[in-house]
């Protein structure tokens, strides 16, 4: 498995299993056959997708039989938006630890930039107890990032986790964290897929020595009955038309195009055979024709909005304005 170099100096394989919308019957069962059947070395775990529990009982058995050791393993959690408060970082860590069965994260990372109310006496709440606005959104809360991050860095020098991280940032929100930030991030994931290529803030964040790691790489998955007219990219006939001339499966061009990006993948699969397909995607490379045929499927369409986040000001930025920040943070 190739590897890109943190600027931690630690290295991160290029692809890793997302277990984002894994039920938890089914996320053991599946990181078990990624590790130790697809051969799998990069688990993408979150609190917020409530099944580390679940991935913890299979970590445990893995590594206390001897049969891969933990330090080969990359292992990725995130802090949830309910989590933002200096006082609630340290133990919402802890928790994902215990939850996963682990001493320390490889990667921690800020789920997204707002912070969300924990308060439970408003009337609306979602399914999983968060509070919503009268619009459907999540009721967020003036929290720092400031103040989240001084908690994430604290995280690192007591050695619960090796670096650390954002996601869903925005060009904006990096440069004022670069401004404070004695730990700079290490991460920066972000959904990424031929129809939302987000090219400007891809190399902004790389400029900055900031990997990205691209989630959702081959779009939406699960019943799309609600969203009738939701664009099928794994359906494109464009990439249909590559996948065919290489001999490769659709979901494989799609995960090649993210790795010479220079980005990391984390797509998820829960068939054995897929998961084995999506790794092996080092043996071709493709052409600067197929590559630059694919850069004209970009419509800055997001398939994950969750609780309307994406429509908050704070995310809305075009990709003049993040080619104009480049060069205003060195």
């Amino acid at each position: 498995m190739k590897k890109i170099i943190l600027n931690t100096g630690a290295p991160m394989p290029l692809v890793g299993l997302g277990t984002w919308k894994a039920a938890p019957a089914e996320a053991g069962v599946t990181v078990n056959s990624a590790l130790l059947e697809a051969g799998y070395r990069h688990i993408d775990c979150a609190a917020i997708y409530r099944n580390e529990k679940e991935i913890g009982e299979t970590f445990e058995k893995i590594f206390s039989a001897g049969k891969i050791k933990r330090q080969e393993v990359f292992i990725t959690s995130k802090l949830w938006n309910t989590e933002h408060a200096k006082k609630d970082v340290l133990a919402a860590c802890k928790l994902t630890l215990a939850s996963l069965k682990l001493d320390y994260l490889d990667l921690y990372l800020i789920h997204w930039g707002l912070a969300a109310v924990p308060d439970d006496t408003l009337p609306i709440k979602n399914a999983r107890g968060e509070l919503l606005d009268e619009n459907g959104c999540l009721r967020t809360m003036p929290v720092p990032i400031r103040e989240t991050w001084e908690a994430m860095e604290a995280l690192v020098k007591a050695g619960l986790v090796r670096a650390i991280g954002v996601a869903n940032f925005t060009a904006p929100m990096i440069v004022d964290l670069l401004s404070y930030a004695k730990i700079s991030p290490a991460v920066n994931q972000i959904e990424l897929h031929p129809y939302n290529q987000q090219t400007a803030l891809v190399e902004f964040c790389q400029s900055k020595g900031i990997v990205v790691t691209a989630y959702s790489p081959l779009g939406t998955s699960g019943n799309l009955k609600d969203r009738p007219k939701e664009p099928i990219l794994i359906n494109d006939p464009k990439i249909a038309a590559i996948a065919k001339a290489y001999g490769k499966s659709l979901a494989q061009i799609l995960i090649r195009w993210a790795v010479q990006r220079n980005t990391v993948v984390i797509p998820k699969s829960l068939s054995p055979e897929h998961l084995k397909a999506n790794i092996g995607v080092f043996d071709f490379e493709l052409s600067p024709k197929d590559m630059t045929d694919i850069a004209t499927l970009d419509r800055g369409h997001r398939f994950v909005n969750p609780f309307k986040m994406v429509e908050n000001p704070l995310f809305r930025l075009s990709h003049t304005q993040a080619k104009t920040l480049t060069i205003f943070v060195k």
